[in-house]
C-alpha cells in the first residue's frame, strides 16, 4: 500500500507525527479532544465532513486532497529530490580518502551559497547531495558547517522542518570548538526550529549563541554581523512566541550592532545590516498585531535603495513572511501586493515552498480575488 492509497485516518496520524505534534497538539489546535483525534488515526469515527477535513488539512499544512489520497503528498511545483537529500544525510561510510582537493570542495560549497541566494531552488535540490558527500569525504569544518547550513535552510524552504533541524545539528556538530562557526549554526538551529513551531527553544539558542559572540568586544565587523544576525532571530522567535516586549529590545540591541558596521565582505553569509533589522522591526510590529506600524514601515523599507542589494531570497523570503503578516491583520490586497511582488524577486519562494501555498489559498479565497493572486494560484496548482 502506497502512502496514498492509505485510510484517511492513517494520513491525519503520518502527518500529525511529520509535524511532530502529538495526538494532545493536534486536539487542541482543532479545539477537540484528545479521544476524538485518536479516534480518527484509527479510524473508529469517520470523517465525513469535508469542512472538518479542511479544519484538519490546515492544522496540518497540508492540502485536503492530500489526506483523502487524491493526488501525490509532495505539493505541485516543489523540487524533487528531498529524498537524496534524506538519504546524503544518513550516509555514514564516509570516504576515508577526499575524492576532490579542498579548493575544490570550497568552490562547491560558494557555488550552492550562490544558488541559494538567488533563489535557485530546484537546481540546489539537485546539487546537495553530491555536495553533502564531498565536504564529509573533505573532513574539514570550514566546509562541513557552511554546506550544512544551505541544506538545513534550504529544507526549511520546503517545509521538512525536522530534516532541517537534523542537518543544522550536524553543523553544530562539525564546528566544534569553532565559536564563531559555531554561532553561523546556530543561526540555522533557530530557522529550523522556528519552522517547527518551536519559538521558546529558538529564543533559547539564538540568544545563548548571540550572547557568545558579543560579549567580546575584539570582534571582526564579520563576526559582529553573525552576531547580529543571531539577535534578529531571537527577536522573530520571541515575536512568534507572543513575546512582543521581548522582541523589542531584541531588536534594539540588533539595531546596536548595525548601526557600528561599516562595508564587510559577508564571508558568513549573512545579508546582516540595519535594512535587516528594519524589516525584522516590520514582522515583529505584525505578530503583535500593530498592522498600522506594519504597514508603514514595510512601505518605508521596501523603498530604501539597502532593500534592493539584498539577495533575492532573503527579499523573497521577507515578502513572504509580509503577506502572512499582513493576512494575520486581515489586509488582503496587501498580502496579495507582497505575494506578487515575491514572484517578481524570487519566483521560487512563491512557486517551490508548501507553506507559500496556503497563503495564496488564504488570499485567493477573497470575492473577488485580489489582482495577481489567481494567477499565482493557477501557477502552483491550486484551484478555486
Amino acid at each position: 500500500m502506497t502512502n496514498d492509497d492509505l485510510p484517511i485516518g492513517r494520513q491525519v496520524a503520518r502527518w500529525r507525527v511529520r509535524r511532530s505534534m502529538t495526538q494532545q497538539m493536534l486536539a487542541d489546535r482543532l479545539r477537540r479532544s484528545k479521544s476524538w483525534v485518536d479516534k480518527v488515526e484509527r479510524g473508529v469515527r469517520a470523517l465525513d465532513r469535508y469542512s472538518v477535513i479542511q479544519e484538519l488539512a490546515h492544522v496540518l499544512r497540508v492540502d485536503p486532497e492530500v489526506l483523502l489520497g487524491q493526488q501525490p503528498s509532495t505539493p505541485a511545483g516543489t523540487p524533487a529530490g528531498v529524498d537524496d537529500i534524506r538519504a546524503a544525510l544518513a550516509r555514514y561510510d564516509i570516504p576515508q580518502a577526499p575524492a576532490q582537493t579542498p579548493e575544490e570542495v570550497r568552490r562547491q560549497v560558494g557555488y550552492a551559497w550562490l544558488t541559494y541566494q538567488h533563489a535557485h531552488y530546484g537546481q540546489l535540490v539537485r546539487v546537495l547531495p553530491g555536495l553533502l558527500d564531498a565536504v564529509q569525504g573533505a573532513r574539514s569544518a570550514e566546509v562541513l558547517v557552511p554546506a550544512y547550513r544551505i541544506t538545513s535552510s534550504l529544507l526549511v524552504k520546503l517545509d521538512e522542518a525536522d530534516l532541517a533541524w537534523l542537518a543544522a545539528d550536524r553543523a553544530m556538530a562539525a564546528a566544534g570548538d569553532n565559536q564563531i562557526l559555531a554561532a553561523t549554526a546556530a543561526i540555522a538551529v533557530a530557522q529550523a526550529l522556528r519552522a517547527a513551531d518551536r519559538g521558546r527553544l529558538a529564543l533559547a539558542a539564538t540568544l545563548a549563541a548571540a550572547n557568545r559572540v558579543t560579549v567580546t568586544p575584539q570582534r571582526s565587523v564579520g563576526e559582529w554581523a553573525v552576531g547580529g544576525t543571531l539577535l534578529v532571530q531571537a527577536a522573530l522567535a520571541a515575536a512568534g512566541s507572543g513575546d512582543s516586549r521581548r522582541a523589542d529590545e531584541l531588536t534594539e540591541r540588533a539595531a546596536g550592532v548595525a548601526a557600528n558596521l561599516r562595508g564587510y565582505d559577508d564571508q558568513h553569509r549573512t545579508s546582516f545590516g540595519p535594512i535587516v533589522v528594519e524589516l525584522a522591526r516590520v514582522l515583529v510590529a505584525a505578530s503583535r498585531g500593530d498592522a498600522v506600524e506594519s504597514l508603514r514601515r514595510h512601505s518605508a523599507v521596501v523603498r530604501r535603495e539597502a532593500w534592493r542589494r539584498l539577495p533575492a531570497e532573503y527579499r523573497g523570503a521577507y515578502l513572504v513572511d509580509a503577506a502572512r503578516a499582513y493576512l494575520q491583520v486581515g489586509d488582503l490586497r496587501g498580502a496579495a501586493r507582497a505575494l506578487v511582488e515575491a514572484d517578481s524577486v524570487a519566483p521560487a519562494e512563491v512557486r517551490c515552498r508548501p507553506l507559500v501555498r496556503t497563503v495564496i489559498a488564504d488570499v485567493a479565497r477573497a470575492q473577488p480575488a485580489p489582482a495577481g493572486v489567481a494567477r499565482l494560484a493557477t501557477l502552483v496548482g491550486l484551484t478555486r
